[in-house]
């Protein structure tokens, strides 16, 4: 046998890899609109704009990170939407907390470059052919540093670009700043209240003189935004590519339904984001969450996984590795049985709930912890969610009067009951990692990577290659995303002979394992 090269592929091969296959799964989660929103008091209290909640039936998903901004935004009450602001090309079309953070936010992007080079190289590989010429992307994810790199990848290869942010906590504002004042039209900042949320949504779309042809969503409120109110833009759409299980599961339902009427590239169930982006950055940054916003010592606590996929699994293993005692709750009998082999309790919540110091919900479900269960937690326990959205908690039944919430940092809340028992609640139950900490550079760049290629693919894909439905990248474009970040490690692949590759009836470029292969 002999060692083999980094696998090279060239812009146009990209096309001839792609023979996905359309999946369909059940999906219980309605779709819901923004006329759907369930109103809850908010905490804390102000009026205008500056309120920092949002609808619990919306999402907010676990792709990217989320550091710590030059300038929180307290700093300023002055609302984005009141300033006028022009960015050093002369341009006003966009909308973000500062742009004269954009220094700060270009040294940001900078640094997340040099972990993500398998981006920045298939950025060189394919800028000369411009694969995305003519792409007019809008695109709603978490505004980070490593999303820019994404971002200005796209504008490399060809492709105009409108973006916004898919959670209120995540963005950095100055790298938003950093981005508008290269030309992309970013409306986003931390800390928006919902109205600004869906307001740059809508900003970002309903623009003149600009339409779009490609969606990048992450948690399906851009892609139904425009379903519900630009309903002749959305079908003049070539493709969507979704990251998050939330906004899978609402493509499903759209096709379910019979009204997706463009096709659609499922990334979150592609193995370069499960295996990496689900698992191993969760196992991180799960710790790194918890302790920037409580200063927890885990050694000795009993902290309950509420999810054993593969969210749940890295939350578990970081927390067993510094000595917490780990329980786990699960609805499905194979998960479970993966925790319990994996040396995990598998309980109900209600067994153990008087007894936690930690409840982490990682399930996409919504009232996984209710407020019966809540007032049954001990005093100084700590409540969090790593999952899809923020309904995982029922955080709306904390906002009622016999309660009061105190703001002790930023993020952070002590729910206090009348007996004075305080219970911790982290991101008001949103996505701790992007909220509260950072996510590891490095595997974003593979699902960035993974997101760059399925948006070159629907576009230049010819017609009738895809019809109105969800696909699955295939294998080989799985195998290549990991082939371009092995070199970061020094890996060698080891390189079939004709005769081993035949005896296991495969190609000895790939794809080594079947569609229905489990990692």
């Amino acid at each position: 046998m002999t060692v083999s090269k980094n696998s090279e592929m060239n812009m146009g091969e990209l096309s001839t890899v792609f023979s996905a296959v359309p999946t369909h799964k059940p999906v219980k989660k309605q779709i819901q609109f923004v006329e759907d929103k369930q109103e809850f008091s908010r905490f804390p209290t102000k009026t205008g704009r500056r309120s920092l909640s949002r609808s619990i039936s919306q999402s907010s998903t676990d792709s990217y990170s989320s550091a710590a901004s030059y300038t929180d935004s307290s700093d300023d009450e002055t609302s984005p939407r009141d300033k006028t602001q022009v960015n050093t090309k002369g341009s006003s079309d966009f909308c973000v907390k500062n742009i004269k953070q954009a220094e700060f936010g270009r040294r940001e992007i900078e640094i997340a470059e040099q972990d993500m080079s398998a981006l920045i190289s298939l950025r060189k590989r394919a800028q000369s052919e411009k694969p995305l010429a003519g792409a007019k992307i809008v695109g709603c994810t978490h505004i980070t540093a490593q999303t820019a790199v994404l971002i200005e990848t796209l504008v490399a290869l060809g492709a105009q670009c409108r973006w916004t942010a898919c959670n209120i906590y995540s963005t950095q504002n100055e790298v938003a700043a950093a981005l508008s004042e290269i030309g992309v039209a970013v409306f986003a900042w931390k800390g928006e209240s919902e109205d600004d949320f869906w307001w740059c949504i809508d900003r970002c779309v309903n623009t003149e003189g600009w339409q779009p042809n490609m969606i990048l969503d992450d948690g399906g409120d851009l892609t139904h935004w425009m379903y519900k109110k630009y309903p002749n833009v959305f079908k003049k759409i070539r493709g969507i590519v979704e990251e998050s299980v939330t906004g899978v599961h609402r493509l499903y339902q759209l096709s379910k339904a019979g009204k997706l009427c463009v096709p659609a590239m499922n990334v979150n169930d592609s193995v370069t984001k499960q295996k990496f982006d689900n698992l191993y950055c969760c196992r991180e940054s799960i710790l790194d969450g918890l302790k920037r916003t409580t200063d927890v010592m885990f050694g000795g606590k009993q902290v309950v996984v509420c999810g054993y996929g593969e969210v749940g699994k890295g939350c578990c293993a970081a927390l067993k590795a510094l000595g917490a005692i780990v329980y786990v709750t699960e609805i499905d009998p194979i998960c479970a049985l993966q925790a319990c082999m994996d040396g995990f309790r598998v309980v109900k919540l209600n067994e153990v709930i008087r007894q936690v110091d930690v409840i982490i919900t990682c399930t996409g479900n919504k009232n996984v912890v209710t407020r019966d269960q809540l007032d049954r937690m001990k005093n100084g326990s700590i409540v969090c969610n790593m999952g899809h959205s923020n309904t995982e908690i029922d955080v709306a039944s904390l906002r009622t009067p016999e309660l009061t919430w105190e703001r002790v940092r930023s993020q952070v809340d002590h729910v206090i009951w009348p007996d004075g028992k305080r219970v911790i609640l982290l991101a008001e139950g949103r996505l701790l990692n992007l909220s509260c900490s950072t996510v590891p550079t490095f595997v974003l760049s593979i699902t960035a990577t993974t997101q760059a290629l399925a948006l070159i693919e629907l576009y230049n894909a010819p017609e009738g290659r895809y019809k109105q439905d969800v696909y699955l990248l295939p294998k080989k474009m799985d195998e290549y995303v990991a082939s371009l970040h092995l070199a970061t490690f020094d890996a060698h692949l080891t390189e079939l002979s004709d005769e081993q590759a035949k005896y296991l009836g495969l190609n000895k470029n790939g794809p080594f394992k079947p569609n229905y292969y489990r990692y």
